[in-house]
């Protein structure tokens, strides 16, 4: 099962890869099937076993969830980009787009709204089969750590008072209607005018989406000594106006100073673990003398955690002038 989860991560990459460059051909499934080596049957049995639902409704889904994006954000005409994303007309894509969003394409283009959009799936994860690293590739970059000024923004969040640490999280949030990851996700990744989003659709971190934890005096304690409630959202710009699902906060937080820990790109699979000790010695053996700051643990004050291994791995904590 362990190496299935892995090619099973090679064909929904492939999916999104052949999607960005409007490769049509190269997803069917015989095609995704004879790259792995395994009959069609095999390989489609196998897909839904490990991500719950079948290939072709994932494919759809996915197509649709980039398909949504062009129309929100591009001047291209509907029938357009119905062809580019594999719709042979404007009705089918209508159709599709709107028993997936309950809204036409035409309608949500003059009228936003968040939807549930179709998150990559990411059947492989070390965390998920509790592993360490496989080999012994260590990280040649250091921890840079260094202060930033980061101006006043909303962040539009779940939280939960319970959990603690990320996959803790995201099950005790799956027992809540509507909290689950797969919606959360989804919904997050509609919404337009994020701070962080690097334009991308292929992963729940390309598309600004971050990990966050707010300091609450009763909250749990976390490795660092602070009460803190854990969250997840993204941040938006201070003038957002858009509409804010009913199962989620959104919140204003002030311009403020903050520390930052950042290790540089990564190998996810090999290095993880020890890119992840690698911060937490960096914030644990910080030494503040001379710096003319603190760490700033009042009630209310934001911890931002991005963990995107293409680009970086970070930490920012939030300091005061001491």
């Amino acid at each position: 099962m362990y190496e299935w989860h892995k090619q099973i991560q090679i064909i929904v990459d492939e999916i999104d890869e052949c999607i960005q460059h409007r490769n049509g051909e190269a997803i069917s499934l015989g095609f995704l099937s004879r790259k792995l080596g395994y009959s069609e049957f095999h390989t489609t049995r196998k897909f839904k076993e490990i991500s719950g639902m079948q290939f072709r409704d994932y494919l759809r889904h996915r197509k649709l969830a980039f398909a949504l994006k062009e129309v929100r954000d591009s001047d291209k005409s509907l029938l357009d980009i119905a062809f580019e994303y594999g719709f042979s007309s404007h009705e089918a894509f209508t159709r599709a787009f709107k028993g997936t969003y309950g809204v036409t394409p035409s309608e949500y283009r003059k009228q936003p709204m968040p939807v549930a959009l179709r998150t990559k799936i990411t059947p492989f994860d070390r965390y998920f089969f509790g592993l360490g690293e496989i080999g012994m590739i260590k990280s040649a970059d250091g921890v840079n750590v260094y202060f930033v000024t980061i101006p006043a923004h909303k962040f539009l969040h779940i939280k939960n008072d319970e959990s603690n640490g990320y996959w803790d999280f995201w099950q005790k949030q799956s027992l809540i209607p509507g909290q689950d990851c797969e919606t959360i996700c989804g919904l997050l990744d509609s919404i337009k005018g994020k701070l962080d989003d690097d334009g991308g659709s292929v992963t729940n971190s390309g598309s600004g989406q971050i990990m966050a934890y707010i300091i609450d005096p009763g909250g749990r304690l976390c490795g660092w000594g602070i009460p803190r409630t854990e969250c997840y959202g993204v941040r938006l710009p201070l003038d957002y106006q858009g509409e804010v699902p009913p199962q989620m906060l959104l919140i204003d937080v002030p311009e403020a100073d903050y520390l930052v820990f950042e290790h540089g790109p990564f190998d996810y699979e090999q290095e993880n673990r020890s890119v992840e000790e690698k911060l937490e010695q960096a914030m644990a053996t910080f030494d503040f003398a001379g710096t003319g700051y603190c760490l700033d643990a009042s009630p209310g004050r934001i911890i931002y955690m991005y963990h995107d291994p293409e680009r970086f791995f970070k930490y920012i904590r939030p300091v005061r002038k001491s």
